[in-house]
This record gives C-alpha cells, structure tokens and sequence, in this order.
C-alpha cells in the first residue's frame, strides 16, 4: 500500500468526486490506486467516492475479469441548487477544455 498523500491546507474550487469523476471520464478503466495518485488522495477515499458516485446515480461500474470499467451517466444534474440543470456532461467538458488549454503552450505575451 502507498503512503498517504500531503494534505492540502485551504479551499480549493473542485471537490474530490469532481476530481474523481474527471479523471474516471478521461480513462474509464482507471484503477482505483491510479485514480488515488492523480487526485492525491488514499484509496480508500477514492473508494468511497467512487460509492457515493453509483449510490446517486452517477456513475455504474462493469467487472471486466480483476479490474473494473465505469460509464459516467453524463445526463445526471448536479446535486447543488445553484447549478439546477447542470449535467454532469456540462462538467465534464469545461473540465476538459480547461485540460486542453493548458496542456497547450500559449506564447509569450
């Protein structure tokens, strides 16, 4: 088992099921130690993440031999009120057009 990542101090804007979420949408077949890397959080949190996630219908998960494979329901609304009519699609591509810009060099201005 790997060591406990740092801890951060402070707010940040996304939660860790957004986190979680994203980078299940980016690799659908992640394992849950990788996903645990990427976030900087245990396993276990990502474990109970990931069954907060299926419990509200978000996501669902097929055994594919000794590794899971998730599918994201992408037309669920997100749980706050202030973002009512929200999907989680929505999400996910500003998350990933975030991702793309800044995985793209920009020019010195």
């Amino acid at each position: 088992m790997g060591a406990v990542p740092e801890s951060h101090t402070g707010w940040t804007f996304l939660t860790n099921h957004a986190r979680v979420l994203a980078v299940i949408a980016e690799d659908p077949s992640s394992r849950i130690r990788d996903i645990a890397a990427h976030c900087m959080l245990t396993e276990r949190a990502v474990q109970k993440i990931i069954s907060d996630l299926e419990q509200d219908g978000y996501l669902s998960h097929t055994r594919q031999g000794r590794s899971n494979s998730y599918s994201i329901q992408p037309g669920t609304p997100l749980r706050h009120p202030a973002e009512a009519g929200v999907t989680v699609a929505t999400l996910l591509t500003v998350l990933a057009r975030h991702d793309a810009e800044r995985a793209t060099p920009h020019p010195e201005s």
